[in-house]
């Protein structure tokens, strides 16, 4: 390269991008209209632009310098270089960059003006397939699509030899189609905004189509979700009547001059906004629908007054109530169906806010009716089981007769009927991945015709107890509530952050879990949207609800995610360094530091820095506590390990469970004969066992021996994520019990797995992490609950408190702003607050079952939640292998057990570590919730008893004394 083109090159690359920089069309708006680009539209200062807010002849004068801008830069190369070299396209390269970069412009012209200059054969054939080509087609992200393929293409064909030109001409292409990605376009712009000398273009360059119909895919973002989810409804094969959208700012007299509205065939005039018919906003009744247009005129006017219903004030302050975006209208034309019957159904009652029940409304005529609220409908109330499994083909009238329970309501509108659209509603919610429908329905008489579909928006969020109900089981007392879902929240959100990236915006992790009826639900609509940014399939929010499979997530969205996956790989291949690491700085300390005895403080406010203290650790404890769990089932699913092949041993329930057995068998031969008391007895007998090794001198050693063992294992307790509930060090009375029946009934001694292979080692490894982690996490646990019992101590001697337990009924809020702020309102409020929050605890302890969905915020307590009857055969998930038979033993807490032997069955509402001492003595084990990870099965198969898990309202469903079969392979109840 000579010195004179090493000149050339830093020319190009100082005064190209300067060249494009400089905002010549906005001094030209600025001119003749005194519009200030920048800060009206889509702030772009491009060509489009001029023509829109400035007119013609502003976009004329904006054309012909970005023209100039273009051939300069390729004259100025040129000057430098060969005619015709790869440096004409890399100034026009830099041009556009400062166009971008710092005129807030494409560079579209630029590039179409300098190319003809540079090589007019190539611009004028891409000019030529890509003119006729938009012309036809009509779309222009498309024909932008195919001008940047066939610039370089057609290059290549002309000059195949010239590799340099070639290259520059496919990086010109990639850099304008990344601007076209990241400006917002002029043209989405309603072109009757702009100047009105310029519409005509405006419409043209546009690209729409004049006749739209709802055959075809739609976009939302661009006719409304009404339009098309109704176009989405009609691929899939629903009888959605024939209709045709006009998209915003489209003239209408092409589609008007094409339909023949006639007194015999008339049609309905419906919007279809943006934004209307979504999750958080229905817009139900804010825009006009025309019903009987018979003649063309008749159907421009009502085009025309359906669109100015989007300016009424009502929908005005409908939209800013919402904080929905001023966009456009859409204009829905269709087919108006002669209804004998019409009406609307919920998929779920929106009163409820749980069930299985399908609310109807109809009436004789057309749905109108009904939606208008001037009449009052025929009410139906439909149970509808497992529609989501009815298949398309058995849709219909055998379909119903399948799914339908019960149908509650009399009219005029046949029962048939009624059963018909149950099963449609319950099976586009089933389509819509779990998520609520309200549609509107007619039938002539042959046809049952799907008229609207879309999102109950009071019945959004989602809440689900699937998985909540074993993360954290049972009634649950705010002060519990008030630590735990900042602790659970908080860290989930750090794991979904730290997968998605900046596409965790907008998310609030804080609204993860909630409670009603006193016990914990997830937000399912909350992780739905997780899961979608997250590439995760759509059947996510059904897998939280329903337990449906996962299908493959898309390949594409999979791709984008491999950042986060991998930064959430890297995490999981050193968790076991990271919890060695922080156990040696943090948690073993602690733990040393905090084993004096909270008691021993006589300052609430020294204890409150205790708990403080134990809150920073159990931050920390907490995400090992869920990535612990998550790594073992993500290994051991990879690895197709069995559980079989794994030793439990070290989770501390199981390590609990060992030594006492082992201590029990060596004070067995101390007693006279054990076998020979019946193992019924021995909840009565377990008082006198250890009063008689206490006169036994060497039973001396046996009780010092059982004594350490509560100083290994006392901070366990019955449910051990909630800290209301006392520890074995409080109250050892079950381990007492299991203990007693261990000296008359000794389990047989527990055999290790043989040699194992690698994979299973390397899964070992993860579980025995699980169980250190639980360790620390349940000491922990331990010492808050015990700091919280000594303020309860404090206050019940200073009179604060008045019952044993009261400090639980409040938020640690409430206890912080007492103790720092010496709230005297919030004190003499105290005995109101805890009674009531007690009172309402009892009520919600009576319930017989809980939902395991609940849709919206509205969850009312009830009694009778679900007044379904047992069926003979109860289907669950097989949690340990095995065949049982025996009678129920219904246990809805561990208030009062009763007697318990191998003879029975034991139904309880979910498992946690301070069930296993009771577990043990089973013959088999149903539990409401849990899975194969759950503590009642690893238990289960650690004694070899068969658990069934997941038998949903389990223990209402089956009664004391029942007798039953259970298979734990199969996962199976049947009621004999």
């Amino acid at each position: 390269m000579t010195l004179t083109q090493v000149w050339g090159v830093l020319l190009i690359f100082i005064l190209c991008p300067l060249l494009g920089g400089l905002p010549v069309i906005a001094w030209i708006v600025y001119a003749l209209r005194r519009r200030k680009l920048r800060e009206i539209g889509t702030g772009n200062i491009g060509v489009q632009a001029a023509f829109y807010h400035g007119g013609t002849l502003a976009g004329i004068l904006a054309v012909l310098s970005e023209a100039g801008k273009g051939i300069a830069a390729v004259m100025l190369a040129r000057a430098f270089f060969p005619s015709g070299s790869e440096w004409e396209i890399i100034a026009l390269i830099a041009l556009v960059m400062g166009r971008y970069w710092m005129g807030k412009g494409a560079g579209t012209t630029n590039v179409v003006w300098g190319f003809v200059v540079h090589d007019v054969w190539v611009a004028g054939l891409v000019f030529l397939i890509g003119g006729i080509g938009f012309t036809i087609l009509r779309e222009r992200n498309a024909g932008r699509i195919a001008v940047l393929i066939l610039l370089p293409a057609i290059l290549a064909c002309l000059h195949p030899q010239d590799f340099a030109r070639i290259f520059a001409a496919i990086a010109l292409a990639v850099l304008m189609g990344w601007i076209y990605k990241k400006m917002p376009d002029d043209l989405d712009l309603a072109p009757e905004a702009g100047q009105r000398d310029s519409q005509a273009m405006f419409r043209f360059f546009r690209g729409d189509k004049a006749m739209i119909s709802l055959n075809q895919q739609l976009d939302a973002s661009k006719v409304g979700q009404k339009a098309a989810t109704l176009s989405q409804l009609k691929r899939w094969g629903y009888p959605v009547p024939d209709g045709w959208v006009l998209p915003p700012g489209d003239d209408p007299t092409p589609l008007i001059e094409s339909l023949q509205p006639s007194p015999a065939s008339p049609l309905v005039v419906r919007s279809s906004a943006i934004g209307e018919d979504s999750e958080y906003a229905s817009a139900a009744g804010q825009y006009e629908t025309i019903l009987n247009v018979t003649s063309r005129d008749g159907l421009q006017q009502a085009i025309l007054r359906c669109q100015a219903s989007y300016d009424r004030s009502s929908a005005v302050e409908y939209r800013q109530q919402r904080h929905l975006p001023e966009a456009a209208m859409a204009v829905l034309i269709q087919k108006q169906v002669f209804g004998a019957f019409s009406g609307v159904a919920f998929s779920r009652d929106p009163m409820l806010g749980y069930g299985d029940a399908v609310a109807i409304e109809a009436l004789p005529g057309a749905a109108s009716r009904i939606v208008s609220g001037q009449v009052t409908p025929e009410q139906y109330r439909v149970i509808v089981r497992n529609a989501a499994l009815v298949a398309e083909e058995q849709r219909g009238r055998g379909a119903e007769e399948q799914s339908v329970v019960s149908v509650e309501g009399n009219g005029d509108v046949p029962l048939t009927l009624i059963r018909q659209v149950a099963v449609l509603a319950r099976d586009l919610e089933a389509r819509y991945h779990g998520i609520p429908q309200d549609i509107e329905w007619s039938y002539d008489g042959e046809t049952l015709w799907l008229l609207q579909s879309r999102p109950i928006t009071t019945l959004w969020p989602i809440w689900t107890r699937k998985i909540a109900a074993e993360v954290i089981p049972g009634l649950i007392r705010p002060l519990t509530w008030s630590i735990n879902r900042p602790l659970t929240c908080g860290v989930w959100g750090e794991i979904f952050t730290l997968v998605l990236g900046k596409r965790s915006h907008g998310l609030d992790f804080n609204e993860t879990a909630t409670l009603h009826y006193s016990r914990a639900y997830f937000n399912a609509s909350l992780l739905g949207q997780i899961f979608l940014r997250m590439g995760l399939p759509p059947e996510s929010l059904e897998f939280l609800t329903l337990g449906a499979k996962f299908s493959k997530p898309p390949v594409r969205s999979t791709l984008q995610n491999v950042p986060g996956l991998l930064r959430l790989w890297r995490r999981e291949l050193r968790l076991e360094k990271d919890f060695q690491r922080d156990y040696r700085r943090h948690f073993a300390p602690a733990l040393a530091e905090l084993n004096p005895s909270a008691t021993s403080l006589n300052s609430p406010q020294t204890i409150l820095e205790r708990i403080n203290f134990i809150l920073g650790l159990l931050k920390r404890a907490t995400y090992y506590s869920i990535l612990a769990p998550l790594s073992l089932a993500l290994r051991q699913g990879i690895f197709k390990v069995k559980d079989e092949e794994l030793d439990a041993g070290k989770t501390p329930e199981l390590a609990s469970l060992r030594s006492l057995q082992q201590l029990a068998a060596a004070a067995r031969h101390l007693l006279p004969q054990p076998e020979r008391i019946n193992p019924l007895e021995a909840q009565k007998v377990a008082p006198n066992i250890f009063a008689t090794l206490a006169e036994i001198a060497d039973g001396q050693s046996i009780l010092q021996q059982f004594d350490r063992f509560l100083d290994i294992y006392g901070y366990l307790s019955d449910v051990g994520t909630d800290i209301a509930v006392p520890t074995w060090k409080e109250d050892p009375s079950p381990v007492r019990e299991l203990f007693a029946q261990f000296l008359l009934n000794l389990p047989p001694e527990y055999v290790p797995p043989g040699k194992t292979s690698k994979k299973a080692q390397s899964v070992q490894r993860r579980l025995d992490l699980k169980g250190r982690v639980t360790e620390v996490y349940s000491k922990l646990l331990a010492e808050l609950r015990w700091s919280f019992v000594a303020i309860e101590q404090i206050w019940l001697d200073s009179g604060v408190l008045r019952e044993r337990g009261d400090i639980f009924f409040l938020e640690y809020s409430e206890i912080e702003q007492i103790i720092t702020q010496n709230d005297r309102d919030l004190l003499e409020r105290l005995p109101q607050l805890i009674a009531e929050r007690r009172s309402q605890l009892e009520q919600h302890r009576q319930l017989d079952t809980v939902p395991r969905v609940i849709y919206g915020n509205a969850a009312s307590p009830t009694s009778n939640i679900d007044d379904r009857e047992p069926s003979q055969q109860l289907q669950g998930i097989g949690a340990s292998p095995g065949l049982a038979e025996g009678r129920v033993k219904v246990l809805r807490n561990l208030q009062a057990v009763g007697e318990i032997d191998r003879t029975t069955i034991l139904v309880v509402p979910y498992t946690d570590s301070g069930w296993a001492p009771l577990l043990a003595r089973a013959g088999g084990i149903i539990a409401e919730v849990g899975g194969r990870l759950s503590h009642g099965a690893i238990v289960a198969r650690e004694y070899g008893i068969p658990a069934v898990m997941d038998i949903h309202d389990a223990t209402r469903l089956l009664r004391d004394g029942q007798r039953v079969r259970i298979d734990g392979s199969r996962g199976t109840v049947e009621i004999i």
